[in-house]
């Protein structure tokens, strides 16, 4: 990756621009980029909505890298005591970062986390609703998920059913996911980053797409039962590679986050 094209939508995506500055290169307005002519030379994008991108190129097999927020570290936390939206991933070739890269631990240490023990008293199951961006993506109706998922939990489980909602940043900094990860017994989602926080608050998960939970979770809604309870190693060696995949913003700016990208890519 000795060159990148980062793509900027109207040339003013503060995030992606932050990380242009680090890459030393100019940013591309999404009005002006000529996607035959700039072949093959990678593209950074943003946002789950640059999905005909991202198949075009998937089809072409030329390499993209997706970012989108961050999977740890933008709630109130010791490192981000306001909850500001300071972390984002980026995934090569993908949305999530779905199967598990050896990893040091420095990055995941420094967001000071701790993984918790398994919590198997929790009383119900947390369905957590996507966002219209994902749903799009994958092509579904999100009345008809939340109906089909309800209904095939209903035939496995006799537990209460709690939906939650998609609202927006500010909502869900007042009224956090973790206050109803606390009644929980299993979360369920699509491919939310709420599936990794549950598994990282000690609630198993199930997430229906491929999504950054999928090494340490299941995607089988009829096992509601029989969750799957990672080993604690697992969890940890996990939740060091998420964190090497994911960037503050200050780290964006500065170069740090292209540079961990250029070295994975000739690793």
């Amino acid at each position: 990756m000795d060159n990148i094209i980062c793509l900027s939508k109207n040339g003013s995506d503060e995030y992606v621009n932050m990380f242009a500055n680090g890459a030393n290169v100019t940013p591309t307005s999404d009005k002006e980029f000529d996607y035959e002519n700039s072949k093959p030379t990678p593209i950074l994008l943003r946002g789950i909505l640059k999905h005909k991108l991202m198949k075009q190129c998937w089809e072409d097999e030329r390499d993209f890298y997706y970012m989108d927020s961050g999977y740890l570290g933008n709630y109130k936390s010791p490192i981000n005591p306001n909850g500001w939206k300071w972390f984002h991933r980026i995934v090569k070739n993908d949305l999530q970062h779905n199967q598990i890269i050896d990893r040091p631990s420095d990055r995941w240490e420094q967001l000071k986390y701790k993984i918790p023990n398994w919590k198997k008293n929790g009383r119900n199951i947390l369905v957590v609703m996507p966002s219209e961006k994902p749903a799009k993506f994958y092509d579904i109706n999100m009345a008809q998920w939340r109906e089909q998922v309800i209904t095939k939990l209903k035939q496995h489980t006799d537990r209460p059913i709690v939906v939650r909602e998609k609202a927006d940043r500010p909502t869900r900094i007042v009224k956090t996911i973790y206050e109803e990860l606390d009644d929980a017994y299993a979360v369920v989602t699509l491919q939310s980053i709420a599936a990794t926080e549950a598994v990282l608050y000690g609630i198993p998960a199930f997430g229906l797409a491929p999504n950054a939970s999928t090494p340490v979770a299941l995607d089988d809604i009829t096992k509601i039962e029989q969750p799957f309870y990672a080993d604690q190693d697992l969890v940890y060696k996990w939740a060091c590679h998420l964190a090497y995949g994911q960037f503050h913003i200050q780290e964006l700016n500065d170069g740090t986050a292209y540079k961990i990208l250029k070295k994975d890519n000739h690793g």
